[in-house]
């Protein structure tokens, strides 16, 4: 009997071994970037379930399905590591804008996040809903990410924790430093959301409410950030007169909380502040050199987009919108505001004045029905329409639409964009929404950059000016972008991975989205994988939405 058994299982063992391995996936045929930085070689991709089985010039076995890569670049999903795709993944799932870009995973949280809320935030976000009206289902930020996870969407998600999220929990509006134990809550609330699985924590400096936090109140969120091994992400309190100073309390807050830091979208803001950015990136060296993990991340284009509020100073901002817009109507207090408009100030960013000419402010986001003519013009266009003063156009803008009123603002030098895209810890943002170029989406104008921030970087400066190689590109779009956010599994083509996957022809690769036209889609990325599954076929959404709740290091709720 025993003599039997062992034939039987030899025999089962022998058959098992004599089939070839079935694969669920098996992408042929590949030019593979495995996300590290090195050459790329001629291979193939087996993905099995979520995970990448194997990868190799040549794989055993066969797959349920086979997908021919025609020789093109196979390489990681890219990682978005500043989105605003919160509410726009809420309507639409799908993340057109970023997936047609090989995006598969969104990192939001830039100062605003959308969790911890408490009952005046959710009735805040509830009155300022425009297009996208959506029930607020959640509190915190964890279960945000969670419901987005339930409900479906394509790409995988994650986010920082917002600081001015959490000073406005506790503080609400208010210029003023939070007393002892409202500073306890808040660094109570960081706790909660490192906890829930939040890759860090995220500030936005020029805006207000932000703008009142003084540096000691963010090296105490960020310490208990440390805590959990996360990170601070920061859009710096000055990109332009105050940059040097600005990026001197990035250090000294990652030296002070002992955690890693990340400059949002760095750049020189300003014709008069451009030469700054040597001596920026001699900071970030100096810096990096004495230990501390200084990065930065970055979009591909001349201009930034934000609102009108950061052409006026925050002192009038306080107490939130409808305290700016009353104090807007007082003729005293709009003589102030106008003056200070016109001044190049050093005490608040003012980007108005940084633009140079209010033919380079751009008016892209109405919440008006009546004010939506003035999509895609200029403030100098707009004016002139109105036959009141650009300073006057402005206040009046965001006293009728009810907002802050998108702005695209012209800032930057071409020059400098080169040299930031070849710094070795750069990775990119597009600064946006995850949009569809149909639905409610095309009520409004746009930055480009929610269309074409990856396709411009892998067209224009890698394949036509040759900025940095496609390796380079690669790399930074995924491992280095990994590595940052600490998260485990994914930014590498290797077994064990999850099936992040992106299949796109580099000799094609390109934006199509400009200041004029923005809602177009880039093209040249063929086929997306996200966590095993096909989300893009042959350039066209397959309806799925396999895209989960990606947890930050301190997450402590088991999977």
């Amino acid at each position: 009997m025993k003599a039997l058994i062992l034939f039987l299982l030899f025999v089962t063992l022998w058959f098992a071994c004599s089939q070839p391995i079935q694969h669920d996936i098996l992408i042929t045929n590949a030019m593979i970037y495995d996300g590290s930085g090195n050459a790329p070689y001629q291979g193939m991709v087996a993905i099995d379930g979520d995970t990448i089985t194997a990868v190799g010039s040549t794989l055993a076995g066969q797959g349920k399905e086979v997908v021919d890569a025609g020789g093109h670049a196979v390489c990681p999903g890219f990682i978005n590591m500043l989105s605003w795709a919160t509410e726009s993944l809420i309507e639409d799932g799908r993340g057109m804008s970023d997936l047609m870009q090989g995006v598969t995973l969104e990192v939001m949280g830039e100062g605003m996040s959308m969790g911890p809320l408490n009952e005046a935030m959710k009735q805040e976000m509830v009155q300022f809903q425009d297009d996208i009206k959506f029930d607020i289902e959640w509190t915190t930020l964890g279960e945000y990410l969670r419901f987005l996870e339930k409900k479906g969407v394509s790409p995988n998600v994650a986010s920082f924790v917002g600081a001015t999220s959490v000073r406005v929990h506790e503080l609400g509006y208010a210029d003023r430093p939070p007393d002892p134990e409202e500073l306890e809550r808040m660094k109570a609330l960081v706790r909660q959301a490192m906890e829930e699985g939040a890759m860090g924590v995220g500030s936005s400096l020029i805006y207000a409410p932000a703008f009142y936090a003084k540096t000691d109140e963010l090296v105490a969120l960020c310490a208990e950030a440390a805590k959990y091994n996360g990170t601070y992400i920061t859009h710096m309190r000055s990109e332009g007169n105050k940059l040097l100073e600005a990026v001197d309390e990035v250090i000294r807050i990652a030296n002070d909380a002992g955690i890693d830091a990340e400059i949002y979208h760095l750049k020189a803001a300003g014709k008069n502040n451009w030469a700054k950015m040597d001596e920026v990136i001699n900071k970030i060296d100096s810096a990096r050199k004495a230990g501390l993990n200084i990065t930065a991340d970055m979009y591909n284009y001349e201009a930034g987009a934000t609102g009108l509020d950061a052409a006026m100073p925050p002192w009038v901002q306080e107490g939130g919108y409808d305290a700016w817009a009353s104090r807007l109507k007082d003729p005293a207090i709009r003589k102030k505001v106008i003056s200070e408009m016109k001044t190049d100030a050093m005490d608040w960013e003012n980007l108005y004045y940084s633009a140079g000419d209010p033919s380079r402010v751009l008016l892209v986001d109405f919440r008006n029905d009546t004010l939506r003519k003035y999509t895609g013009k200029t403030l100098a266009e707009v004016a002139e329409i109105r036959g009141t003063s650009p300073e006057e156009t402005i206040l009046d803008l965001v006293i009728q639409d009810g907002s802050r009123v998108g702005t695209v603002y012209f800032l930057m030098s071409e020059d400098n964009i080169r040299k930031q895209i070849a710094l070795p810890y750069i990775s990119f943002g597009s600064d946006a929404g995850a949009l569809a170029a149909e639905g409610v989406f095309l009520n409004k104008s746009t930055h480009p950059r929610a269309y074409g921030n990856v396709a411009r970087l892998l067209g224009k400066y890698v394949r036509e000016e040759k900025v940095i190689s496609l390796e380079a590109a690669i790399n930074k779009l995924t491992y280095l972008s990994a590595k940052k956010l600490k998260i485990q599994k994914r930014g590498l083509l290797q077994p064990g991975y999850f099936a992040d996957v992106v299949i796109f022809d580099p000799e094609k690769i390109e934006d199509h989205a400009t200041f004029d036209k923005p809602h177009q889609y880039a093209t040249g990325v063929e086929q997306v994988f996200v966590n095993g599954v096909q989300v893009l076929k042959d350039g066209k959404h397959t309806g799925a939405t396999p895209g989960r709740f990606v947890k930050g290091p301190g997450y402590s709720g088991g999977e």
